[in-house]
Parts: structure tokens; sequence; C-alpha cells
């Protein structure tokens, strides 16, 4: 996939791997490359790219049980899936002989990475078949010789290839996003507008619905070619839409949800989860899978789900638990895990509470150690109230305004300015009609920066201005 960002992407939930593996084996393309592979013998007869000589397509199309115009396309291209993944193995290039694979006993005697190895070699070989011209396209360009001239086909494969990247990049990022689709479909139109109409552009102009026409033709073929695999379901365009195809695109609101399918719905299997996640890693993004820390420390937990969205954080840590017989020896590790004066530790607190509130009441006695800890006394009191325990102390006033600005600091970096965080600000100021006054005195390394986010958020002037003073002397306080 492409290399254009390094920034994490939000965790996927996978299902697990003999599943997955169960789900490889039998999509049609896999099936039939390994079906191939068994019927291949030493009367098998290849050309010089190693595909299937024409004479050989009808009985290998004969063995598959597929019949039709396409049957020799399919048998053709399930022969270069056995090839390219090792079902098959090319004897003598220049006799044009073959036999059964090696990695063909990986199909029933292997692991489920075992399987699922095969079965990325054959997705690999769909992808780079997808991003080539169909065959229409391929017949109009030969010479008469009988060669492609590539030139007249207005065809870059790089290109290409980048572009079914980054299609099936925003389509693994819609799926894996909180607020995305999940394992619902997503219209082709809003695909295709992904990679086409700039994120701060108004109303489309006639070129940019044009070539969102465009790319919904391409990408049609493409999922029809990536489905078989077992990458996506795919619904097609409506065959008697594709003339009007802009209208989609122009305006969804106007057409209802059964019109909007008719343009092409497409989701992510959960094998093509999988399978995307394995591109993204191989080529170096950084893309999180929902457990990925359940064997790890407190202190990776509470950093890898610090930006995590909610529920897939909550999912996160309640697969590090379940992994934790002792359900105190767990909350005592997450409050150790939690300390520190570091710029990300406001936010390691906040996933720290959330993550107690996961343990239960057995938790209690390890809250109680920590009342008196300047960095956790706040966070134990908070917990111990919320779960209905009594005989907690009240805080002093100066760990209520430290506790308030760790609140805040962890809240910026988990939101930035978000409508949530700015009713907090609101209710701060509120309530605390000396809270600026005093507040610019608390000794915690992120006071500063949490006075100017509450001059910058408040809608109020006058409170604005008074939170930029106390960040001011903050900052002059903190000798910088």
């Amino acid at each position: 996939m492409s290399d254009s960002s390094r920034s994490p992407l939000p965790p996927v939930r996978l299902h697990p791997e003999a599943e997955l593996a169960r789900d490889a084996l039998s999509t049609p393309l896999l099936s039939r490359a390994a079906r191939l592979a068994r019927w291949a013998g030493p009367d098998t007869r290849i050309d010089a790219g190693g595909g299937l000589v024409d004479e050989q397509l009808p009985a290998a199309a004969e063995e598959l049980g597929l019949s039709g115009d396409d049957a020799a396309a399919y048998a053709g291209e399930a022969w270069r899936v056995a090839v390219d993944t090792g079902l098959v193995e090319v004897v003598d290039e220049e006799a044009g002989t073959v036999a059964t694979g090696a990695d063909l006993a990986l199909l029933t005697g292997g692991s489920p990475q075992d399987v699922l190895g095969v079965w990325l070699g054959a997705l690999e070989t769909v992808l780079a078949d997808a991003s080539v011209p169909d065959l229409d396209d391929l017949v109009d360009a030969m010479d008469a010789g009988g060669e492609v001239d590539l030139s007249s086909l207005d065809w870059d494969p790089e290109a290409e290839a980048e572009f079914l990247d980054g299609v099936l990049g925003n389509l693994y990022l819609l799926t894996v996003s909180e607020d995305g689709p999940g394992d619902g479909p997503v219209p082709l139109p809003a695909l295709a507008a992904s990679m086409i109409v700039p994120s701060d552009m108004g109303e489309p102009t006639n070129d940019v619905l044009e070539q969102v026409s465009d790319a919904m033709m391409r990408l049609d073929d493409q999922f029809r070619l990536l489905e078989p695999v077992g990458l996506v379901d795919y619904q097609p365009v409506d065959e008697a839409l594709m003339a009007d195809a802009e209208a989609a695109v122009e305006d969804p609101a106007a057409v209802d949800d059964t019109d909007v399918s008719r343009y092409g719905m497409v989701r992510l299997t959960p094998l093509g989860r999988y399978g995307l996640r394995s591109r993204l890693l191989e080529a170096g993004f950084e893309a999180p899978a929902v457990g990925d820390l359940a064997d790890k420390g407190a202190d990776a937990l509470l950093d890898g789900t610090a930006l995590y969205p909610q529920s897939a954080a909550q999912a996160e840590t309640e697969q590090w638990l379940a992994a934790r017989p002792e359900p105190l020896a767990a909350a005592r590790e997450l409050l150790a895990a939690a300390r520190g004066a570091d710029e990300g530790a406001p936010l390691r607190r906040l996933r720290c509470q959330q993550a107690l509130s996961l343990v239960g009441a057995e938790a209690e006695p390890a809250l109680r150690e920590v009342l008196d800890d300047s960095e956790l006394g706040g966070l134990a009191r908070v917990w111990l109230t919320e779960a209905g325990f009594s005989d907690v102390p009240a805080p002093s006033q100066d760990l209520v305004f430290w506790l308030t600005v760790d609140t805040v600091a962890a809240q910026l970096a988990a939101e930035g300015n978000s409508d949530e965080l700015r009713a907090l600000v609101e209710g701060l100021a509120a309530q605390h009609s000396g809270f600026f006054a005093a507040a610019w005195r608390v000794e915690h390394p992120a006071t500063a920066d949490v006075l100017e986010a509450m001059g910058r958020l408040h809608p109020d002037k006058k409170i604005a201005k008074e939170a930029r003073k106390a960040a001011f002397k903050a900052r002059s306080q903190q000798g910088g």
C-alpha cells in the first residue's frame, strides 16, 4: 500500500485466526486454485508466462464445474493464483511442465497462519490483476502485429495501483473508525468521492463530478474482481443507472437508501479487514488490532489505548483484564502505571480510571492505598465515591485544583478542542468564581497549557482574558 502517512490508525477488531482461515479456504478463488493444483499433472502445459495454454482451459473450467462465456477466464485466474501462491510448481519452464506445489499441503495440514499466508498471496495476485485495464481496452490497443500499445491506453500501472490502494485504505479507515459504518456497507459514490473531491470543496464542479463518475465505473469493475477472493462483499452498480451515476454523488440526500444502493455498495469482510491490516503493516503503517496489548504490561496498555476511541479502548482493556486472574493485582498494576509528570500522564490516569471501573469492587483496597498519593489521590477519591463506598476522605482544596487541571489536560490530549471540553471549561469557570486566581498556582506540569486552552475555549471574552492572564502567571512561575 502507498506510504503516504504514518499516523496511527484506529484499532481493528479481528475475528480469531482459525475462523479467518476457514473463511479463506471457502473463498471461491482460493478453493478453485486448490482444486486446479490437485488436478494438475505431468500432462498439464503452461505458456511462457506460467498461464495454462488455451487448449487446457476448457478442461480446467470443467474440473471447476464452470460453464458459460466467462468459464475460461475464471479458470485462468484460478490457475494464476495457484502458481503465484505455490500451490502449483513450475517444473520446467522451457517444456512448460508443472507439478503439485509444496504449499498445497498447507491448506489441509498447516496452521491457520499458514492458510492465511497462502490467502494473502492470492490477494496480491488479484490486486495486481485489478489494476490492469479490462480486456476490451487491451484488444482496442493492439497493433497490427498483435502487440499491445500501452501508450495508447492512457494507463499508468503505478498510478492505478496507488489509486486502488488509496480506495481500500479509505474503506479500511471508514470500517474501523468509531463513527464509521462498522460492518455495514459503504455506498460506492461516497468511496469514489473520498478519493476525488477535495475535503475543503463546497459544491463539486462538473469536472469533479465526471471524475467521480469515472472512478465509480473503475471501482465497479475492480470490486467485482475482488469479491471472489473474499476481500469484500459487493453489490454492483445497477447497469440501468450507469449513464446517470453522477446523480448520487451530486446530491446523495435527494435519494433514499434503496436508490443509493443501486449505485453500488461495498463492505470489507472480516477476512478483508485482516488482509488490509496485513498489507498496511507490511507498508510500515501503525495499524493496531484490539487484543494486541492483552499480554503487555499496564504501562503499555495505558499508553497504547491513550488515543483509542472510547469503545475500542474499553474492548482492549477488557481483554487485558481477562488475561489477569487477580483483579486486585491488576488494579495495583494499573495505578502504578498511571503515575508520572510527563506529557502523557494525565491521559494515562484517565484511561486508568476507566479501566478500574471495569475491575469493579475488588479494586477497592488498591484505591485506598493511594489516597495520600499526590498524583493518584484525587483519582482514588473520585473512583471510590462513584463506586458507592463510604468513609472516603474529603480532598483538600489543593488536590481539587490539581485534579481539575489533570482532568482537563487529559481531555485536551484525548479530544482536542471538542464541544464536551468546551462545556467542561464553562462549567468549571461558573462553579468557582475565583478559579483562575487560584488555578495558576497549581503545581502541575500542564497548568499553563490548561489555562491557555481554557482562555481559547471559553466563549465569554472577560473570562477568557482572566484565563490567559492566569496562564501567563503560571508560565512565569514555572520559569518559562
